[in-house]
């Protein structure tokens, strides 16, 4: 798997662009469409997936789906990816499990030394615990790959969550 981070918008959010057996994803189109589309030059584009539906990180969706032709996202299905619900900063929050690599799009639920903030609509406190519950099902080395800044350990970040609530 290849995993490639573009810096979009004013608010500096995480583009990814992940490519895994000659098949190309794109996580969290948030603006620069046309940035976004050429560093997809050459790829095959099967689909689009939003950790969550804020503006930072569905600015250029529309674009792009209209650019690569994708009506929906089915052909990631076969990339052996998980999809966790992990509502607290929002409530469609959802994070993207790539179990054979141990990497994990989190959105803005978890950052490196942080969590999303809950206080925005359809934020819930008592979700984020939840989910944070339920991520430390999951094995200490995974990387976290965020909404915003630079990636972390799933294990470096449980040992955080105690000071969140």
């Amino acid at each position: 798997m290849k995993i490639e981070r573009l810096v979009v918008g004013s608010l500096e959010e995480n583009c990814y662009i992940v490519t895994k057996n000659n098949k190309t994803i794109i996580i969290d189109p948030g603006d620069e469409a046309q940035k976004i589309i050429d560093a997809c030059q050459g790829k095959n584009v099967v689909g689009i997936l939003i950790t969550h539906h804020h503006f930072d990180h569905i600015g250029a969706l529309r674009e792009l789906e209209d650019y690569f032709k994708i009506k929906e996202s089915k052909d990631v299905l076969d990339m052996g990816l998980e999809v966790i619900k992990t509502p607290g900063h929002s409530s469609d929050s959802v994070s993207y499990y790539f179990q054979d690599e141990k990497v994990m799009f989190v959105g803005d639920f978890i950052f490196l030394n942080s969590i999303g903030r809950c206080d925005l609509p359809t934020g819930s406190d008592v979700d984020m615990q939840k989910s944070l519950d339920l991520i430390s099902n999951y094995s200490d080395d995974i990387v976290l790959y965020p909404g915003h800044g630079g990636s972390t350990k799933l294990g470096y970040e449980k040992n955080n969550f105690k000071y969140y609530y």
